[in-house]
């Protein structure tokens, strides 16, 4: 008996642990596996660009944003439904509510998972004849994708489930998993397939989406498995007074949640195939042949666009750790927190995208140099690293707003910045004087316009604005570290004559620089970093120290 009290006690204890964990440190987690996955997948995407080339790259981006177009529809945005559910089930010990949310997710997600795949692998070929595709080459990655569709929305389902739990650690260890199988998959049978033709090569990098998100199943049922005995102990603890909900209602909860995030998350494949329909057909337009507009657009979604998405994963990171933090102060009304929580969030948000637009922007041919191999995609990197800090503002408020439970508000955004996009992309992509760059600006318009709206319906429903006075700090530390980088690198080059070795020291003169500053007018407040793991007690008197 008391043992089995002890046992009871335990869970409740340890569940109470992990609750104290704030959204900073499940960031971090994320972040830190984020990172890990970008670092993997760039290096496997730079030595895909000098494999492939631009006309191969081109090729592998016309299929992906399908790819990712069928994902979105068939995981329904049930993966955020499912966060926001089970955190507010835990967050008053109906523990088994949060159980029967993972069952009856799954089964639903199993089905439109297995429709979708073999849906896209029928379909291809008339995205093909319609030339909705316009490169017939790239039928056979399409078909390569099909099979990911499935294992990628059942992985999804599964990490929501862990998310809701505020338990980052088997999504941060499932995405390094799965991301390491798919670039050695992806990369081997580039290789192998590559003399068969270039169509054959992009194939084989695409097909490599299908291994990596199995192991991402094997890897969170692992962690599932694992954590068999703290569930049985849940189940003890159980609230014996609470009813639990019918299928139906749970269905009918996680739909009404889901539903205008499976559309939100529609909405950015949409975009990026805005891109593939418009882009190739408009640069036609303005002069360039098939094979040429192919090039570019590959210039522009493979390597340009790919480099700019890496700052932001940050962002990305409090953006998934911020939807169950918010959903469980919300449904305790605990409104102080959420104004903390978002507050902290927005301020390290410009903190880490501001800095990265700006010096990204000041060496961008360089450093497409550098990665690349090829100058060409510096013009469509400079252009396009104004949207990071846009970007990453826009992920950020759309996890408060989904946490605060208005998931329809994220998708009513992007389709009014979407609709701007069109008609920039529509029209500056065709005219010579632009032409790849049009497109590259209409980007950043859409990632300003939705970051703008969802700060005004922050601001309707919350009277929340963001700390305009730390922009400021963050926006001239920026900018001085910006203006060192752009001279350093001049600097360098000029002396020991190697584009790689310049751009990497101007790089770390920018980041000491950038830290100074920073600190210095202290945009960084202690108690952003005090929860970060084992460092942000020590960080944190380090900046009360060194601020003013």
């Amino acid at each position: 008996m008391t043992d089995g009290y002890a046992g009871i006690q335990g869970s409740i204890g340890w569940i109470g642990k992990m609750k104290k964990n704030s959204f900073i440190q499940g960031a971090v987690i994320l972040a830190v596996s984020g990172i890990i996955v970008k670092l993997i997948g760039a290096v496997s995407r730079i030595y895909l660009s000098r494999l492939l080339g631009g006309e191969g790259i081109g090729l592998y981006q016309m299929a992906y944003p399908i790819y990712l177009l069928c994902l979105s529809i068939s995981t329904a945005g049930l993966p955020v439904a499912i966060s926001i559910m089970v955190s507010e089930r835990n967050a008053i010990h109906d523990f088994l509510g949060g159980q029967r949310i993972l069952k009856i997710a799954l089964s639903v997600l199993t089905l439109t998972g297995l429709l979708f795949s073999v849906g896209l692998y029928f379909g291809s070929s008339v995205l093909i004849d319609h030339h909705i595709v316009r490169d017939p080459r790239a039928y056979w990655s399409l078909i390569a994708l099909a099979p990911a569709v499935f294992c990628a929305t059942i992985s999804a389902t599964m990490r929501g489930y862990f998310q809701g739990l505020q338990n980052m650690t088997p999504t941060a260890v499932s995405e390094v998993i799965e991301q390491f199988v798919r670039v050695v998959t992806m990369i081997g049978l580039a290789i192998i397939l590559l003399p068969k033709g270039l169509e054959f090569g992009a194939a084989g990098a695409t097909f490599g989406a299908a291994p990596g998100a199995a192991a991402a199943i094997l890897t969170l049922g692992w962690f599932y498995w694992h954590d068999r005995k703290h569930r049985k102990m849940w189940y003890m603890s159980q609230d014996k007074s609470i009813v639990p909900d019918s299928t139906w209602n749970i269905m009918k909860r996680l739909f009404i949640l889901a539903i205008p995030v499976s559309c939100a998350n529609i909405m950015i494949p949409i975009v990026s195939n805005i891109d593939l329909f418009i882009v190739p057909k408009r640069l036609e337009v303005a002069g360039f042949n098939v094979e040429q507009a192919t090039t570019l657009f590959g210039y522009l979604t493979g390597m340009a666009t790919a480099l700019i998405n890496m700052p932001t994963i940050v962002t990305s990171s409090m953006s998934s750790s911020l939807v169950p933090g918010i959903s469980e102060a919300s449904i305790k009304k605990d409104f102080d927190t959420i104004r903390r929580r978002a507050r902290t969030a927005l301020r390290l948000a410009s903190v880490f995208t501001l800095p990265a637009a700006i010096g990204l922007g000041v060496i961008a041919t360089p450093i497409s140099t550098m990665l690349y191999a090829t100058a060409n995609a510096g013009p469509c990197i400079a252009v396009m690293s104004i949207g990071i800090f846009f970007l990453g503002i826009q992920q950020v408020t759309t996890g408060i707003l989904q946490g605060l439970g208005k998931t329809a508000v994220p998708f009513i955004n992007l389709i009014v910045s979407g609709c701007v996009k069109v008609a920039f992309s529509w029209n500056l992509t065709a005219m010579p004087q632009f032409g790849v760059l049009g497109a590259a600006f209409a980007t950043d318009t859409d990632f300003a316009v939705a970051a703008a709206l969802n700060l005004l319906f922050l601001y309707r429903y919350m009277r929340f604005n963001m700390d305009y006075g730390h922009l400021l700090k963050v926006a001239i530390a920026s900018a001085v570290m910006g203006v060192a980088v752009y001279f350093s690198f001049g600097a360098i080059i000029g002396a020991i004559h190697s584009n790689t070795l310049s751009a990497l020291l101007a790089i770390c003169i920018g980041v000491v620089v950038y830290a100074l500053g920073i600190l210095l007018t202290k945009a960084i407040k202690p108690e952003d970093v005090r929860t970060m793991p084992k460092i942000g007690p020590k960080l944190a008197a380090i900046i009360e120290k060194i601020s003013f």
